[in-house]
Order: C-alpha cells, then sequence, then structure tokens
C-alpha cells in the first residue's frame, strides 16, 4: 500500500512551477505552547525540515500562468494541522481570491494535530470557509492528494478541488489504519483507500505521478484560463497540444458550421444499416473525436477507468473551453453498459461545469444502461432521472453530440441540450431494435423493420426537433477517422461559439421553449 512518503514540499514545488518563479507568502510565526513536550516537538521538526511550520505558501508560475500554491510538508509532525497551521493556510487562500490567482493545494498530512485538540479541529471549518469563498468568486481550485492524505485534511479542504488529482498509491481517507483496527477490532482493507481505488469509484478525477503533475496543472489551467480569459505572465496566444492533442485548423481549415452543414447524400441512410455501422468495432468513440479534434485535452478518471463506460475531459474546442462527459463505445467483446456509478459521474461534471462557468459537451454512444438487479439496487434508474434535471436545470450552456448508438435511457440521460449535433449514422431509441422487435413480434426477427419504421435515424430526429446539424460520414466514420472526427470538432467549436454568443436569459428560455416541443413532428 502507497509508495512510500511523498516528496518534501519543496521537492514537489521544484518539479512543477518554472525556474526561479516561486515567490514565499509565508511569514514567521509567533507561538510559545504551554506545553514542554510539544514546544520540543516542534523545534525538532522545525531542525529537521528547515521550515517553520507544515505548510509552505506562495505563488509562482506553471507554464507561464500565474498560480497560488499552499504545499504539506509531511517531515513537519505528520503534515498534521494546528491552529497556526491553519492560519497560514487561510492566508494564502484569502491572497489568491483577492489577486484573483487560481489555487493549487498539495497537502499531504495525517490530519489535525493532536496535541491541539479541538481548537486545531475546528480550524479545518476556517480553510473550509476560505475555500468556499475562493470558489464561489468563479476561481479554479485544484488539489493535488499526496501519499498520506487522511483525516480531517481528507475530509475538508484536500478533497474540495474543482478537479481533484492523486499521488499514485497513496493511502487517502478519513480514519487511519491503526485508529480503525483499535475501534473495530479488524484491519481495514489494504486497497480501501488507495488513490486507483478511490479513481475507480469516481472520487478522484486522475492519478498522476508527481513527475507528470506540471504538464495535467498546465493543461488543466490553459483550459481553465480561456474560461477566464488570458492569465498574467501569459501571452495572448492559443495554447498548443499535447503528444495526444494534435491541433486543428490553420488558414486553409474550412468553417466549423459547412461541416454540419455541408453535402450529404440526397437519400437517408437506410436506418438498419446505421445501426450495424454503429456498431462497428473500428468506428471511432469519445476518445478518438477528442484525441482528433481538441486543441487542448485533459483526460480524466471516471468509474471503470480508462476502459470504463465513461469519458470525462476538459478541453478546448476550436478556441473554446470546455468540459465534455461521453459515452465510450466498446468493441463486441467488451460491451460494458452505464451504470449508476457513471451517471453520477455525469452529474458531478455537469455541476463542476456549472462552478467553473464552462459549456459542458455531452457525447451519446452507448448500447443502453445497466440491465441487472444489482443495477436496480444500485438506482439506475433514479440516476437516469437526476441526470435530466440536473442538465435541464444547468445554467451553463450544453452541447451534446449523437455519435452513434443512442439505445435507452442511458443515452436520454445525456441529451437534454441548448443544441444537439448527430453524426449521419447515429440513432436513438428506446431500446435498441433487437429488443424493440422482441416486445412487439415476441422474436428479434423483425428487426431491421422496425428499425426503418420507429423513425430512429438522425433525420428522423431533426425532424421531431431533437438535432439541430446532422454532421456528413463520407460515406462512414470508421472509413474516415481523421476527416470524421475533425469535421465534427469544427462542428462542436462552431456551435460553442453560437451558444457563448447568447445571454444566460435567452439561452435557458431558448431551452425550456426546445424541451417543450421535443417530440412534434413538424407540418409538411
Amino acid at each position: 500500500m502507497g509508495t512510500g512518503i511523498s516528496l518534501t514540499a519543496r521537492q514537489l514545488l521544484g518539479l512543477l512551477v518554472d525556474p526561479g518563479s516561486f515567490l514565499s507568502w509565508d511569514e514567521p510565526i509567533g507561538r510559545e505552547p504551554a506545553d514542554a513536550s510539544y514546544r520540543a516537538a516542534l523545534a525538532r521538526a522545525q531542525e529537521r525540515t528547515g521550515a517553520d511550520e507544515a505548510v509552505i505558501t506562495g505563488t509562482a508560475l506553471i507554464g507561464g500562468r500565474a498560480v497560488a500554491l499552499v504545499a504539506s510538508e509531511f517531515g513537519f509532525l505528520g503534515g498534521s494541522i494546528g491552529v497556526a497551521t491553519a492560519e497560514r493556510i487561510t492566508r494564502a487562500v484569502e491572497r489568491a481570491t483577492a489577486e484573483r490567482l487560481p489555487l493549487v493545494a498539495l497537502p499531504v498530512s495525517g490530519g489535525t494535530r493532536m496535541q491541539e485538540g479541538s481548537a486545531a479541529f475546528l480550524c479545518m471549518l476556517r480553510i473550509t470557509a476560505a475555500v468556499q469563498a475562493h470558489r464561489a468568486a468563479g476561481l479554479p481550485y485544484l488539489t493535488y492528494l499526496r501519499n498520506p492524505t487522511m483525516g480531517g485534511v481528507f475530509a475538508s479542504w484536500g478533497t474540495l478541488g474543482h478537479l481533484v488529482f492523486a499521488e499514485p498509491g497513496a493511502r487517502l481517507g478519513f480514519l487511519g489504519p491503526r485508529v480503525y483496527e483499535e475501534l473495530r477490532g479488524v484491519e481495514l482493507p489494504p486497497d480501501v483507500q488507495r488513490s486507483e481505488t478511490l479513481a475507480g469509484h469516481g472520487l478522484v478525477d486522475a492519478v498522476v505521478p508527481p513527475e507528470e503533475l506540471r504538464e495535467v496543472l498546465r493543461r488543466a489551467l490553459a483550459v481553465l484560463g480561456l474560461a477566464a480569459g488570458p492569465a498574467s505572465g501569459t501571452a495572448d496566444t492559443p495554447p498548443t497540444g499535447g503528444t495526444d492533442t494534435p491541433r486543428i485548423g490553420g488558414t486553409d481549415t474550412p468553417r466549423a458550421d459547412a461541416a454540419a452543414d455541408g453535402p450529404r447524400p440526397a437519400d437517408r441512410p437506410d436506418a438498419w444499416e446505421s445501426v450495424r455501422r454503429t456498431r462497428r468495432p473500428d468506428r471511432p468513440g469519445t476518445r478518438e473525436l477528442l484525441r482528433r479534434s481538441a486543441e487542448e485535452l485533459l483526460l480524466l478518471d471516471a468509474p471503470g477507468g480508462r476502459d470504463g463506460a465513461l469519458v470525462r475531459a476538459l478541453v478546448v474546442l476550436h478556441g473554446r473551453p470546455a468540459l465534455v462527459v461521453g459515452q465510450q463505445r466498446q468493441d463486441a467483446e467488451r460491451e460494458r453498459p452505464f451504470t449508476a456509478a457513471d451517471l453520477r459521474a455525469v452529474r458531478r461534471t455537469a455541476r463542476l461545469a456549472e462552478q467553473l462557468g464552462l459549456p459542458l459537451v455531452t457525447v451519446v454512444d452507448t448500447a443502453g444502461a445497466e440491465l441487472s438487479a444489482q443495477a436496480e439496487l444500485d438506482g439506475v434508474a433514479i440516476e437516469i432521472a437526476h441526470c435530466l434535471i440536473t442538465l435541464l436545470a444547468l445554467r451553463t450552456p450544453v452541447l451534446a453530440v449523437l455519435l452513434g448508438q443512442g439505445s435507452g435511457g442511458g443515452a436520454l440521460a445525456l441529451l437534454p441540450a441548448d443544441r444537439v449535433l448527430a453524426a449521419e449514422h447515429s440513432w436513438l431509441a428506446p431500446l435498441p431494435p433487437e429488443g424493440a422487435s422482441a416486445i412487439v413480434h415476441r422474436d428479434g426477427a423483425h428487426a431491421a423493420e422496425l428499425a426503418r419504421t420507429q423513425g430512429i435515424g438522425a433525420s428522423d430526429l431533426a425532424e421531431v426537433g431533437l438535432v439541430d446539424a446532422v454532421v456528413p460520414e463520407l460515406p462512414d466514420a470508421a472509413e474516415e477517422p481523421a476527416a470524421f472526427c475533425e469535421r465534427l470538432g469544427l462542428a462542436l467549436g462552431s456551435a460553442l461559439d453560437a451558444l457563448a454568443s447568447a445571454s444566460e436569459a435567452d439561452r435557458l428560455a431558448a431551452r425550456a421553449v426546445r424541451h417543450r416541443r421535443l417530440g412534434d413532428v413538424l407540418a409538411g
């Protein structure tokens, strides 16, 4: 369990910040505890670490962007939080808010400092109140949980980041293993508090080695900086993508709206043929779409990890920052239904988009929600309902993409939006055609017939008001993955531009009208 004690605060800052850019905010802390043994422990901690407290605060540049930093020092009494420690953290958070800086917190701590008891414990409220004010000011708050991060730190400011990253193998939890064993009489299972376990349950956004954290923070700050406007210390130029995030565009790039409204076949695709095409294992899915079309891409963890049914990401598309949550299609051997945990992660991502003032892009490509006794107990249907109401009420712009398969409530949960784009062969139905055939005809032999008569194709969906633009496949996304993903990415950028040009009041009013009319077949 764990990778050993984390780097010191200054070692980690050395990996993260631009050379020579760190400026300390720390001031001498005057205190003289009454307890002699505590005074001696503080003196030893100062001598051992060269620090005067269990936290270092200040400002620096990361990739040229100014940020505020709070970094715990585990060598100083296990990174524990006493009253003076809490005051230093609180002042740093308040200064970051006043100077309108993004805040990066790097906790590693056993929790509250036991020598100071309740007074120190209550200081978690002080820190949390300052963090809440920072978030309420519309400023990004990012945290990186190091090994270990426990107790009140984990249960307050450590896990309140808009994005919560974690060190590989780190022990993260509320109750320490020794305390658990003493109170419960049994050992805590070793993997329960492991960072990878928490990421698999959607509780941590990404597990990141320390040597990769700088680039992860750079990408996150690049997207969030676009949302907030140019950051200090940066040139007013577009960011460049990483090795897996090729840029698109250029002087000869076609306009994004032309991609959506460009040439299409004279006849509608056969609906059953479209269903079959969307099931091709080589058809590009959500991850491939983002990797081929985003100028900046930071993939976040989701339930089930990278092999799961959900994709979460911070992106820049056609110059527009956004949060993406999408369903990841699987090949025939690895089909994975959409679970209640996935749906909870959708809602968390939607709320995060609203907090950060970013548009939300949802990508639909699923064979359906999980159908099992466990899914019923997990409340999958209830989670679908809550996804619907969350997206309908979201104050930030919502753009949906029907990328391929759109089966059942698992697809419906991601479709409430201000605007919906659809790939030419995408489809939406209450059940896969085989399931509909089983209900209507008591066999699956009529699947093709029902697909053709149910109005499930992208063009049919445009007629009933769901789809606003159909993005051509020439003739099939699987046969032109790069060109198709670029075409769809440009259409997404154009749609985001259009949504950004409307006032919030007008956009929300139009959304209400849109959903009131959904399903009405247009006359003529």
